[in-house]
């Protein structure tokens, strides 16, 4: 996905004077300009009036004012609409914490009560839930600075995403309704492919979430054109193992969803289309890696692998 420094409140030292006449107390700011407080107290021995005439306006450039203009300006980022809105913020998170309660509960009453091989919907919708949630917690979290409502990847690729996940849905549900005993893996092997597509869903998740943590400030939803002084090349942990280790875990996160959902056909479509689109990132991304680390990332890359099929 601190607190912002307290201002200090100015003291008001009062210099008292004892006299039968009016006393009038004057505090003076050190850049030049005066706050005045005035009290004029008149006495006798049949009436008490008392007249206080304050002026406790700040000066035009007070630092106290200053601040307080500047703050306003930088807060603007987390109204609503903006890019930083914690309104925002707040709404996702909510809805996606009911999308994955709705998820977990309706897979686990469809497995426990019902034969129904359509525990697999409700499974897909808490598999994206826990993953756009995940996306925007780990870089509040571990880049806390490029953190913003877009770090949910919601609209990530749009409509091409949302289309890719509808049709998904739509496949599962059709097949399962119209041919609910069809074999749609060979030889039987169709528990084993589920099995395996459950286990490359969480695999490919934590292998992503993991390495959004190691990177830190170094990890961007963005292919960075320019090197910022928080950009480091990581090589050690999850990155020894992997080179594009985010990619690696949403490839394998995407396929083991529709081996779970038995979707043969959208199985085939998501591995064309992702490794299209990552080997062609990775080749893009790489040139300015390249450029950042010289020959320190070219011996990183001939040393470790993105483990993704056919792309080196």
């Amino acid at each position: 996905m601190s607190g912002s420094p307290s201002i200090p409140s100015p003291s008001m030292p009062l210099a008292t004077g004892r006299s039968g006449g009016p006393s009038t107390h004057n505090r003076r700011h050190s850049r030049g300009q005066t706050t005045h407080i005035n009290i004029t107290t008149a006495t006798d021995s049949t009436t008490h009036d008392s007249t206080e005439e304050a002026d406790l306006s700040l000066p035009t450039d007070s630092p106290t004012s200053a601040n307080s203009n500047s703050n306003l300006v930088n807060d603007r980022v987390y109204f609503p609409y903006q890019p930083k809105s914690l309104a925002g913020i707040a709404t996702r998170s909510f809805c996606l914490g009911i999308a994955l309660t709705i998820g977990v509960g309706a897979t686990g009453a469809t497995l426990l009560y019902t034969s129904s091989p359509l525990w697999r919907l409700p499974f897909f919708l808490a598999a994206l839930a826990t993953f756009h949630f995940l996306e925007f917690w780990t870089t509040a979290a571990y880049n806390t600075r490029a953190a913003d409502v877009k770090s949910f990847l919601l609209t990530a690729n749009w409509p091409g995403y949302a289309i890719a996940h509808g049709f998904a849905t739509l496949e599962c549900l059709l097949t399962n309704i119209l041919w609910p005993n069809r074999a749609w893996a060979p030889f039987g092997t169709g528990a084993l492919l589920c099995l395996a597509g459950l286990a490359l869903t969480v695999i490919g998740q934590v292998v992503r979430s993991v390495a959004m943590v190691q990177a830190g400030p170094s990890f961007n939803h963005l292919v960075q054109r320019q090197r910022s002084s928080a950009h480091v090349l990581v090589t050690s942990g999850i990155y020894g193992k992997f080179r594009h280790p985010s990619y690696f875990g949403f490839f394998w996160w995407a396929l083991g969803t529709q081996m779970a959902m038995g979707n043969a056909v959208s199985f085939v479509a998501y591995a064309a289309v992702l490794w299209k689109f990552f080997s062609s990132r990775i080749r893009h991304e790489e040139e300015f890696l390249i450029k950042f680390f010289g020959q320190e990332y070219v011996d990183y890359r001939r040393r470790v692998g993105t483990k993704i099929p056919f792309v080196p």
